[in-house]
């Protein structure tokens, strides 16, 4: 089905999806939310001057709290309805429709470009091509990122496989989207496994630091940098 299908449904249809996990779709959101923060801030300093783009917004769940941090958030999605609902979610970013296909920017317009669990519903044959336009509009020195599934977790397997708009997906294995990052012309940054353990509390954050490399994590994170 397409996601426009789901634009009122989206948290409940993954809420049911994860419910095993025993906690809400918002934790892993601001989870993921918060290592992207913290990896831009590794990376690049200060973000209150910086700009940042949200590719495949959806309703604009991650940009509602990656937002805040920066200066300027923008984000465009394929399906028409869910710019609308991100809008009402973070009043303060600019969304808008684009065709899937060639990002509405000009080059050199971003400090940061990410994209959260969408590559996995795109068609393999267009991930080179999504990943080379995000790099186009990057600054120089600036970052990507990619978020993805790890394939290799097989509670996350569940999930995907309850799920009813992951019917189409095909998940990405960490190495694959690295090569994705540097086949755009990037220099690797950084890449972790994220999401060890479902549950609150900066101990676990701080255990999970450690784990990083281990291929156990719920999802991951590669980003690469912009050169020249």
């Amino acid at each position: 089905m397409e996601f426009e299908e789901y634009k009122q449904s989206y948290v409940a249809e993954v809420e049911q999806s994860i419910d095993f996990s025993g906690q809400s779709h918002d934790f892993f959101i601001r989870v993921k939310a918060d290592e992207l923060v913290a990896s831009c801030n590794r990376q690049l300093g200060t973000l209150e001057q910086r700009s940042i783009l949200d590719v495949g917004c959806g309703v604009g769940l991650m940009s509602r709290y990656v937002g805040e941090h920066f200066g300027e958030l923008h984000g465009v999605d394929i399906a028409p309805g869910v710019v609308e609902r991100a809008a009402e979610n973070f009043p303060r970013g600019k969304f808008q429709l684009y065709d899937g296909q060639s990002i509405p920017f000009d080059e050199q317009s971003f400090d940061v470009a990410f994209t959260v669990c969408v590559l996995h519903h795109v068609p393999p044959e267009q991930w080179t091509s999504l990943v080379t336009e995000m790099a186009r509009v990057l600054k120089p020195g600036g970052l990507l990122y990619i978020f993805e599934h790890n394939p290799y977790n097989p509670l996350t397997r569940r999930a995907v496989n309850h799920c009813p708009f992951d019917a189409d997906a095909t998940l990405l294995t960490r190495s694959r989207s690295t090569a994705l990052v540097r086949s755009a012309g990037l220099e690797t940054a950084e890449a972790r496994y994220v999401l060890f353990f479902p549950w609150n509390g900066s101990g676990f954050r701080r255990i999970e630091s450690g784990l990083r490399w281990l291929p156990l994590g719920a999802q991951y994170f590669v980003s690469g940098r912009r050169v020249g």
